[in-house]
């Protein structure tokens, strides 16, 4: 029986480097780790999953360094005897950390991206027509709950949406807007945009919105972000309906600021004239890599350092079509209420009780007004199914 040879012995380093990065997914890279001990160090030197992850996210460029959180298990090299060892356990965090970024970047859990809104360039009639009413539920939202700009003469004029994400690190993969009809002006205009744009970036200062209302407009979007990544424009169908549209590449958004630049005024307002813009719902869809993931100290370059933390178990079970994003975080629960909360007190239709986090309220009283007419409501919590199946045997016997 002849001995086995590996090939790679036979080829030279560069040969061998250029055939491994032939290999675009990651589960191909890590079979190739696992096939020997002399591969898997071949692997590691070369840096071949930093490569990879490279080519699937260009922002990763701005990474001065890597480290590993909570890795009780790990010792750091001593600064003594050969450098070469030490350099050897920097190649393999390298290696560790990418190779669990590449992994996850495509298969965590896909989920709206989208935690509060920032900004918008202009208000018409703030607060009743905020930013903060792109962010309601879409399946409750009201023909009267939208964001509108201020009027311009000039239909060139742009403007902006700016959001915060869910987290500093996220992978955006698709943007959801839905124009606004207004059915309560004749003819029921849509106001949409001619096209849109997405920027992601990151402020200059942690505090650079923070004293800031939301639905402010800040001094200058330029003047307060850095913006990574910039999208080709979008085409905007004048459509009420929930639009459509998919980033080119899934798009690493590192510092965790989104924003949409609406570009060119499609509808007038017959009383003024004037063009406008109004969206009734944003809607953002990626996978948010924290805790997993941090980022840390990013410059005003774009530079920052990348953490691990190794307590976080990864479950990496690939989302349906059906279900993604169907799963919110209770903080996105409790603003997206509040949003609701302070929408219909402003037009005072409905009067809510506080929510207040962990408690349940057994009966709800909740004021409708429709087409001017008046109706109370008693919403109360029906027993479960189980209570009513008992009743129903003791009926039978």
């Amino acid at each position: 029986m002849e001995a086995c040879m590996d090939f790679m012995n036979w080829l030279d380093l560069d040969m061998s480097v250029k055939l491994l990065m032939h290999l675009k997914d990651q589960s191909d890279l890590a079979r190739v780790s696992s096939v020997s001990r002399s591969w898997r160090d071949f692997v590691i030197a070369n840096g071949l999953f930093k490569q990879l992850c490279l080519r699937m996210f260009p922002q990763l460029s701005k990474v001065t360094h890597v480290m590993e959180l909570n890795n009780c298990g790990a010792k750091e090299p001593v600064e003594v005897g050969s450098s070469h060892s030490m350099e050897w356990e920097s190649l393999a965090r390298d290696h560790r950390v990418y190779a669990t970024l590449a992994r996850v970047c495509t298969s965590f859990r896909v989920q709206d991206c989208i935690s509060e809104a920032i900004s918008a360039s202009s208000t018409d009639n703030y607060p009743k027509e905020t930013i903060d009413n792109t962010l309601l539920p879409a399946d409750i939202v009201s023909q009267r709950a939208y964001w509108s700009s201020k009027g311009q003469s000039n239909p060139a004029v742009p403007e902006t949406l700016t959001y915060k994400l869910v987290s500093e690190f996220c992978v955006i993969t698709e943007i959801y807007i839905h124009p606004f009809k207004a059915y309560f002006q004749r003819g029921s205009p849509i106001y949409s945009a001619k096209a849109v744009r997405f920027r992601m970036g990151h402020p200059k200062s942690p505090n650079d919105f923070g004293s800031h209302l939301l639905g402010d407009s800040l001094p200058s979007a330029d003047d307060t972000f850095i913006w990574t990544y910039t999208s080709p424009e979008f085409a905007m169908a004048q459509d009420s309906c929930l639009q459509k549209f998919r980033l080119p590449e899934p798009v690493l958004c590192i510092g965790g600021i989104l924003q949409i630049e609406l570009l060119g005024r499609v509808q007038t307002q017959e009383i003024d004239g004037l063009f406008y813009i109004c969206i009734s719902h944003v809607h953002v869809v990626g996978r948010c890599l924290s805790p997993a993931f941090v980022v840390e100290n990013i410059q005003p370059s774009g530079t920052f350092v990348l953490k691990k933390d190794m307590r976080c178990k990864f479950h990496t079970q690939q989302s349906s079509p059906d279900n993604e994003a169907q799963e919110i975080s209770d903080d996105q629960l409790q603003s997206r209420f509040r949003y609701l909360r302070n929408y219909l007190r402003n037009l005072n239709v409905i009067e809510i009780d506080e929510y207040e986090s962990g408690e349940e309220e057994d009966v709800v009283e909740i004021e409708e007004y429709e087409s001017g007419e008046e109706e109370d409501v008693e919403i109360e919590e029906y027993g479960s199914g189980e209570e009513e199946d008992e009743a129903e045997e003791e009926y039978l016997l």
